[in-house]
């Protein structure tokens, strides 16, 4: 979960790619803009808003696992909340990169086919 941020930086997470490949760079900034719009920035603030109380539950009682050694709980859950707000982060800084690309017509580097290493 933490390293999805990093993905949307690099340009490389998974995407299906029948259409978009075919479409001006112009079309796929404004795909990117309203996908970024309409589904990750309202996932990540929900997701965001209902595991905070979760994680903050946890870390008020304390709680542990109930095997052998009791490990606590809430380091893990904290990843949750974290993770989804460097996403929202991520998808911000990548909204404001095409938004900007938009106004001043430059061009984006789209490298989504990169050769096996």
């Amino acid at each position: 979960l933490l390293g999805g941020p990093y993905t949307l930086k690099v340009n490389e997470h998974v995407r299906v790619d029948l259409f978009y490949s075919a479409l001006s760079e112009r079309a796929r900034i404004w795909i990117d803009i309203i996908g970024c719009l309409l589904f990750l920035l309202p996932i990540c603030v929900i997701l965001v808003y209902f595991t905070w109380p979760w994680f903050v539950e946890s870390w008020r009682i304390d709680e542990t696992s109930s095997n052998a050694g009791g490990l606590i709980r809430w380091p893990v859950k904290l990843i949750l909340p974290v993770g989804f707000t460097l996403m929202a982060l991520q998808g911000v800084s990548e909204l404001i990169k095409r938004v900007e690309a938009l106004i001043h017509h430059h061009r984006l580097r789209f490298e989504y086919e990169k050769p096996l290493q």
